[in-house]
């Protein structure tokens, strides 16, 4: 019935397409889908988390499964030459939330219209703010999303354009790294260029932390321990012949082992304490935690491994054999309750689908979106029904 609805699928990713909205301030998107869910006359509550909305569908069984989409955009100027670009300046869903958001909204149209077959209750999520601290599904969780009814396992997917259209990608255990933030502040000595040694160069300084923090995942920490370090921001100095007061480097920390967080958070520290005392300066430094490493619970990947396989024919389920760097919040409802988290190819070179995410030219091959939308159905299914 998904492949059935495709045009409909597709109208609804591309109408939210036009109008995305960053964290927290997806009001016109939120009330979209709320209105969505009420016409097929499932019981409907907003505001969880400021902008987030839950659905339920009630069942004739105890046991209920929560579906979950992310709603957030990205604050990017999209480049695309498409007809449904965005229509708001600096705003552009360019990591395939519309997506998400339109699939899992077709397959509560299929489960309401099948409600009679439901060993149990679904609880559709739409949650705010996935790409930007603290999340929204922490938050979600804190106002009680898993609860009335209590949710016995939760399953979502992202799209992947790094996966070719039809193939989805599962992986049991740890799929995606813990995330932080964290901001560096060099303080020095200003003064001209022209007399370097009677100032002190935070510019110098920031080049040699920067050359010794990229040396954490091979000196510091074990080298067969996935970690990144990257500084993703600079800022300082305003002209040719001024040495700066001081300068602001931003960046993350990605890991697999929470057990490391505390020990690389050290290190920085220790780094930046050597670097400015040799050189006679200052700093401070702030390291925010962000997601958990993402665990997928193995029963649950191996029952939705099989779905994909009757879906879609065991040459589309596709074992990923290493973790992504990248984070995703719904790492926070997986220690919670059992669950998985797939990866849908949405990959197209011809349909020029194969932009990175969070690219300004980020599309996916819509052909994928009936392939989403079943998986939501058959997964609620199966499950309510003991598979």
């Amino acid at each position: 019935m998904a492949f059935e609805l495709k045009e409909k699928l597709i109208e609804m990713r591309r109408h939210l397409h036009t109008i995305p909205e960053v964290a927290f301030e997806e009001v016109e998107t939120s009330s979209f889908v709320a209105e969505k869910l009420s016409k097929l006359g499932i019981e409907v509550k907003t505001g969880i988390a400021k902008t987030g909305v839950v659905g339920v569908l009630k069942g004739s069984g105890e046991k209920t499964i929560a579906l979950r989409a992310d709603m957030d955009a990205l604050p990017i100027t999209e480049e695309n030459d498409v007809d449904y670009k965005s229509k708001y300046d600096g705003k552009m869903h360019a990591c395939g939330h519309d997506a998400h958001m339109s699939m899992l909204l077709c397959a509560a149209t299929i489960l309401s219209k099948n409600k009679a077959r439901l060993k149990g209750n679904v609880k559709f999520i739409f949650q705010p703010s996935e790409e930007s601290l603290p999340g929204g599904a922490k938050k979600m969780i804190e106002e009680g999303v898993l609860d009335n009814p209590k949710v016995d396992a939760v399953f979502g997917f992202h799209c992947d354009p790094t996966i070719p259209t039809g193939k989805i990608g599962f992986k049991a255990g740890a799929l995606m790294a813990f995330t932080s933030e964290f901001t560096i502040l060099l303080k020095g000595k200003g003064g001209h260029a022209a007399v370097p040694e009677k100032s002190i160069d935070p510019i110098v300084m920031a080049s040699d932390v920067i050359q010794e923090l990229q040396k954490i995942p091979s000196r510091w920490i074990n080298p067969l321990e996935p970690v990144v370090v990257t500084i993703s921001s600079i800022h300082g100095g305003t002209t040719f012949n001024i040495i700066p007061e001081e300068i602001e480097l931003k960046g993350t920390v990605r890991l697999l082992n929470m057990d490391l967080v505390e020990k690389a958070t050290g290190i920085i520290g220790t780094i930046l304490k050597g670097i400015t005392t040799i050189y006679g300066g200052k700093y401070s430094f702030v390291f925010v935690k962000g997601y958990p490493v993402l665990k997928n619970d193995e029963a649950f990947t191996t029952f939705m491994s099989k779905i994909i396989e009757e879906l879609f024919g065991e040459e589309n389920a596709i074992k990923i054999d290493n973790p992504l760097m990248g984070g995703e919040d719904f790492a926070y409802f997986l220690e919670k309750v059992p669950g998985t988290f797939l990866r849908l190819g949405t990959g197209n070179r011809k349909k020029d689908s194969d932009y990175l995410w969070h690219h300004p030219r980020f599309n996916i091959d819509e052909d994928a979106l009936p392939i989403g939308t079943a998986l939501f159905v058959k997964c609620a299914v199966e499950y309510l029904s003991g598979g």
